[in-house]
């Protein structure tokens, strides 16, 4: 059986890999993730799973290596992860009552051949009062997570409607992501 690693410390897609039945080990990856600042959001998920997946294949030969990357964007601007609660604010408040895109790029190489797709779902918020706002931040929920909130948690109860991959917005689209490490014969419960 093929090694096969998640270069990721989210545990998010860990519990995603592990609900799909794959059996996998978890290395973070120290890529670079600089980008320039005129990256679009598709590029950017893209190029960093990419830098993410490569930088741990290097240093494991011959094993299926998975990157993945996931930013939130609105009206074009990337809202990475706050850092601070003033920060988070911000972000939640420029998507109240907004739609705007989740990007989760997936980039799966062995070494020697190469695989990847870029995700995006359309997710809108209700209009969202202070209250509201400073009180889901007052959880702690949104300070590690990219646009300030996360759609498995409470953050649920700020989205009123997605379009798209559910999974997507939360950080792996296991669906494609399963048909496309088929491929590389990584099999989870449901064989593709």
């Amino acid at each position: 059986m093929k090694r096969f690693i998640a270069a990721s410390n989210s545990p998010r897609r860990r519990e995603l890999l592990t609900l799909a039945g794959y059996r996998f080990e978890v290395v973070p990856s120290d890529a670079d993730e600089t980008l320039e600042n005129s990256t679009n959001a598709e590029a950017a998920v893209h190029e960093l799973a990419k830098r993410k997946a490569l930088f741990v294949s290097e240093k494991n030969k011959g094993a299926v290596v998975l990157g993945c990357d996931t930013v939130v964007a609105l009206d074009g601007t990337i809202l990475g992860k706050p850092e601070s609660d003033e920060e988070a604010f911000a972000m939640l408040k420029s998507l109240s009552g907004r739609e705007h895109e989740v990007y989760t790029g997936v980039y799966i190489t062995d070494g020697e051949k190469s695989e990847s797709f870029v995700s995006c779902t359309k997710v809108e918020f209700y209009p969202l009062s202070d209250e509201t706002i400073r009180s889901y931040i007052a959880t702690n929920e949104p300070r590690d997570k990219a646009g300030a909130y996360g759609i498995q948690g409470l953050g649920s109860m700020l989205v009123k409607r997605i379009d798209g991959d559910y999974f997507t917005v939360m950080g792996l689209p296991l669906n494609e992501c399963a048909r496309t490490l088929a491929l590389f014969g990584i099999k989870g419960k449901i064989e593709f």
